[in-house]
């Protein structure tokens, strides 16, 4: 009992201490202890928002693992390997195709000037995260989807057979869209809605971010066959 009692007194001197300092601080500074906790965690979110890929787009930390490879794959299970429940997300059925940047496609050769570069000016792309094209009253630029044996899709672009709830997709060749994809119905699931704009430096920073090389080098590797 003598040895709790003890304790005790020590933990009231402690807290009373504690008190002090914070009153002291507070009489001196004139910032409230809890203001200053909060400006700390303030400038920890700024920072991280300005450093960390994810963040800049207004990802959740509960996305960061599905956006760490889990979820692309996962062969369009509704779960990813890490167990990220991607019917968390919003979702939308959709009929989606795909496409090239060839003139099947965009009416466009290699010559032409704008060849290859899509309505956002972001150039086309099939990787981690690819290039795809929306309506843009439904999916607006920016939009990241999570499409189903498909992977990580970006709306960079629009077109004009693009109506309603349709998505195109970039390959790289026709080729791989008949092996690949052709015609499907499907849901998808909706990351984080657009904001009308996506540039060339944002879609870089997403694959190559240091973060995703792991699983980007697998997803090549599947893209590849090797």
């Amino acid at each position: 009992m003598g040895i709790l009692m003890v304790w005790l007194r020590r933990l009231v001197m402690v807290l009373l201490l504690a008190g002090a300092l914070a009153a002291t601080f507070e009489a001196v500074s004139g910032v409230k202890a809890r203001e200053l906790a909060a400006g700390i965690l303030q400038s920890y979110t700024t920072h991280t928002e300005k450093n960390g890929s994810f963040r800049i787009f207004g990802l959740s930390d509960k996305t960061l693992p599905a956006y760490h490879g889990s979820a692309l794959m996962s062969s369009g299970s509704a779960s990813g390997d890490e167990g990220i429940n991607l019917n968390e997300y919003p979702k939308h059925k959709v009929t989606a195709t795909g496409y090239t940047a060839g003139y099947e496609s965009t009416g466009k050769n290699p010559g032409h000037p704008e060849y290859g570069i899509t309505y956002s000016g972001v150039k086309v792309k099939r990787d981690l995260f690819s290039t795809i094209a929306a309506d843009l009253n439904v999916f607006p630029i920016g939009t990241v989807l999570y499409i189903p044996d498909y992977g990580y899709g970006i709306v960079t672009d629009k077109g004009a057979a693009i109506k309603g709830d349709e998505l195109d997709l970039y390959f790289d060749t026709v080729a791989d869209v008949y092996k690949n994809w052709g015609k499907k119905e499907l849901d998808v699931y909706i990351l984080k809605r657009g904001d009308g704009r996506f540039t060339e430096q944002e879609f870089t920073q997403l694959n190559q971010d240091s973060s995703m090389q792991v699983f980007r080098q697998k997803y090549l590797k599947q893209k590849t066959g090797l």
